[in-house]
């Protein structure tokens, strides 16, 4: 009896922790963010590259859409899908970035590397944003529209496909 008393419980939260589990780290399918339709959450982070301004909520809202990415130089797939925020910049897309938990010294070589597409950068070294942003990990990407709203979120890496069905349409693109 005392064994069934224990496996109960035990299995209750077993099936409840996987089902925790499995939302917290499945990305939401396409156009289900709870973000999109919100308004930019308030931040403000200190810039990255010295010389820059802090990117904060003041950046969004200002007539122009923007993508915002989120990035480290430890996280692979933000290294794949880097030439993708290259040819973005290369179509005069306005992106910023918040550099996620990174050494500040590892994230502006794997910039020299590979390029830099951002117009500005913050550093979350502590977590702050990524938790106002609702994120779940990197890289993830928002599309802000010119009244400072987020139209899009794609939670884990950009490919063409994404680009070509979320991201550019979200910007008025081709």
């Amino acid at each position: 009896m005392n064994r069934l008393a224990l496996a109960v419980p035990l299995a209750i939260f077993a099936a409840l922790a996987a089902i925790l589990a499995i939302n917290l780290l499945a990305p939401n399918p396409r156009g289900t963010s709870p973000m999109i339709g919100k308004q930019v959450p308030q931040f403000n982070l200190p810039p990255l590259i010295e010389g820059q301004e802090n990117l904060s909520t003041a950046d969004f809202g200002h007539g122009k859409t923007v993508v915002l990415n989120v990035f480290a130089s430890w996280c692979t797939p933000c290294r794949a899908e880097h030439k993708l925020l290259m040819a973005l910049k290369a179509r005069g897309v306005t992106i910023y970035a918040i550099d996620y938990k990174d050494k500040p010294e590892k994230a502006r070589a794997f910039l020299a590397e590979l390029g830099n597409p951002f117009a500005k950068i913050g550093a979350d070294e502590d977590g702050r944003a990524f938790i106002e942003w609702g994120l779940r990990g990197v890289p993830e990407s928002f599309v802000v529209n010119g009244e400072g709203r987020i139209v899009a979120h794609v939670q884990g890496p950009l490919d063409p496909e994404i680009l070509e069905e979320e991201i550019l349409p979200a910007l008025g693109l081709d």
